[in-house]
């Protein structure tokens, strides 16, 4: 066994802070890097050390070579990658390897197998865990497509399209027809490009109204596999979680055999380290199927630790210095009910577009009995456009489900924070709907209950720092300024005498046939050209924002009349983009 002295965290934000905090519980040296977006990050006050790895966003993170060397510089014999980037980069803990610097996370080439998750998939057939039914790896190009297409028409649509080597949500998109098909292969394909450095794809049989369901494993290095409990993560938007709960609400039988098929797939894969295991899971039968291998730690994993009392980001150090497993399974006991909601910078109501770039002036998260927060923002910090959209995640704890969602009510009302637009809402709707209050939900949830997407606008409300409370300010002309415009304005008591526009005066100021962009990024693509007749629903162009590409949809059947941006241009909210010639 060798005691490891000196931790570089490779990763930011949240995740970042909650690893350096458990480090130095361990009186072990905490090395942060960043990038330079990161440069007033709130990670940094906490590391023993700081070194910048980057100018510009994702060139640090995801660049093995200048992290490798940030380690050696600072002397670090051991990394931590915290989830995302590099966390699941076979190629990175094989680097690790030969530079004599411990990866705390699986062998490498554990990662590669689990990565790939075709090859998963095989693995676990062999193993005699169910799976559903899909292809290898398209090829590429045409060929790919044709696959797709064939396996689509052999097994009927909707399908599921995923990368590769995905995770994250990023890459994988429900299909609904084969010509819906072959639009969104090419966006997958660069999305998954830009999210792991890997465009290869598979499509799956697309399994109605699943519950996402996940067994938390820990695996030393002398055999020992013992498994944590569950998780529920069904509540989703656009295949990325939203809100988990551990442990999920299933019959005790279906529970051991998903337990169990857990630690035989970890066991069959020759695992080592913390990991996840994640299972589709049939909401009216029971009937389960392997879905993938997560060999990271888990954004959720917080859930897990309420409800067991175990830190397992010291787990994974500890099984990393070659420690046997420190309790046996018989001696995991899963206490109350952990839910987990992910205070995100985004707009629920405008499909969940990230809000990048806003600065938060007020933050006073909840406190009390049951309640953690694992977040990254303070007063007055500015949210980078370029990376995830996570500013928070509130974690509540109750000893049985009703004290839990009561609980999390509370939280989320004592959450305050002006700008920018967050989840905080949406989820306190979701904890006054019947159905969650009922623990009936699934993957298919929040499309299910649109009503909830009817929570009033706080574009036109903010909070009154003082008196935490609600208040609609008086009337003054701010109509036709840009946001940034607004924000310059601001002084202590800006809101006493300044009013934002609603989302429906928004609306109502609209110039017809006049495109203009939601979300801050990028321009990738533009399918069009000046002069085209285009009918509503058709895609005028693709934006990317924090490695997610975006479609922007026209509204109205017209033509083309001038295309005001072109690729490779950023955009921020409100830019026009197009503008369209409205027909009759």
């Amino acid at each position: 066994m060798k005691k490891i002295e000196r931790i570089l965290v490779a990763n930011r934000g949240e995740i970042a802070l909650r690893i350096i905090r458990t480090v130095r519980d361990m009186n072990i040296e905490a090395i942060a890097v960043y990038e330079k977006p990161d440069s007033d990050a709130y990670f940094h006050r906490f590391a023993d050390r700081v070194i910048q790895i980057g100018d510009e966003p994702n060139r640090g993170y995801l660049d093995i070579d200048r992290i490798i060397q940030a380690a050696v510089q600072a002397g670090a014999d051991a990394i931590h990658p915290g989830y995302g980037f590099l966390a699941e980069n076979a190629d990175f803990a094989a680097a690790c390897r030969r530079e004599g610097i411990v990866f705390i996370g699986p062998p490498p080439e554990v990662i590669r197998a689990l990565g790939n998750k075709v090859l998963a998939r095989e693995m676990m057939v062999q193993a005699g865990i169910p799976v559903v039914s899909g292809t290898d790896s398209l090829s590429a190009g045409r060929e790919g497509e044709e696959e797709a297409a064939a396996f689509g028409r052999k097994v009927g649509y909707p399908i599921i399209l995923k990368a590769t080597a995905g995770g994250g949500g990023r890459g994988v998109r429900r299909i609904n027809s084969e010509r819906e098909l072959r639009l969104n292969i090419p966006a997958a394909r660069a999305e998954a490009l830009a999210a792991f450095r890997d465009d290869r794809l598979y499509v799956e049989r697309y399994v109605e109204r699943p519950r996402h369901i996940e067994v938390q494993i820990l695996a030393d290095q002398h055999g020992h596999v013992i498994h944590l409990g569950t998780r529920d993560c069904s509540i989703q938007r656009r295949h990325q979680k939203l809100l988990e709960i551990a442990p999920a609400d299933l019959p005790a039988p279906v529970l051991e055999a998903i337990h169990e098929a857990a630690v035989r797939a970890a066991r069959t894969a020759g695992y080592v380290s913390a990991g996840t295991v994640e299972f589709l899971v049939d909401s009216r039968t029971h009937e389960f199927w392997f879905m993938e291998v997560n060999t990271r730690l888990q954004v959720e994993h917080t859930v897990t630790e309420m409800i067991t009392g175990e830190d397992l980001v010291q787990e994974q150090i500890r099984i990393a210095e070659g420690q046997p497993l420190h309790i046996r399974q018989e001696d995991v006991r899963l206490n109350g009910i952990a839910v987990e909601v992910r205070i995100n910078a985004e707009d629920p109501k405008n499909n969940f577009l990230p809000e990048g770039g806003k600065i938060v002036e007020i933050y006073n998260p909840p406190g009390g009995p049951g309640i953690r927060i694992d977040g990254n923002a303070y007063k007055g910090y500015v949210v980078p456009s370029v990376y995830d959209s996570l500013l928070a995640k509130l974690i509540v704890w109750g000893y049985e489900w009703e004290q839990t969602i009561d609980r999390l009510q509370r939280a989320l009302k004592d959450f305050n924070i002006v700008w920018p637009k967050t989840t905080i809402l949406l989820f306190l709707a979701i904890c006054e709907e019947k159905d969650f209050r009922r623990r009936r939900f699934h993957t298919g949830y929040l499309e299910e209950h649109p009503e909830l997407f009817k929570y009033p606008d706080m574009d036109h409300y903010v909070f009154d720092d003082a008196l935490y409370r609600l208040i609609l300010p008086p009337h003054e002309g701010m109509e036709g300024r840009s946001r940034e415009e607004r924000q310059k304005d601001r002084q202590p008591g800006w809101w006493m005498n300044k009013r934002i526009l609603t989302a429906q005066e928004i609306e109502e100021l609209r110039r017809e046939g006049v495109v203009k962009s939601s979300i801050k990024g990028k321009v990738t693509d533009i399918p069009i050209e000046v002069g085209d007749e285009v009918l509503a629903g058709d895609v005028l162009m693709e934006l990317e924002a924090m490695k997610m590409r975006h479609h922007v949809v026209c509204e109205v059947d017209g033509k083309v009349a001038d295309i005001l941006v072109e690729p490779g241009d950023a955009v921020d909210v409100g830019d026009t983009l197009v503008i369209v010639n409205v027909s009759g």
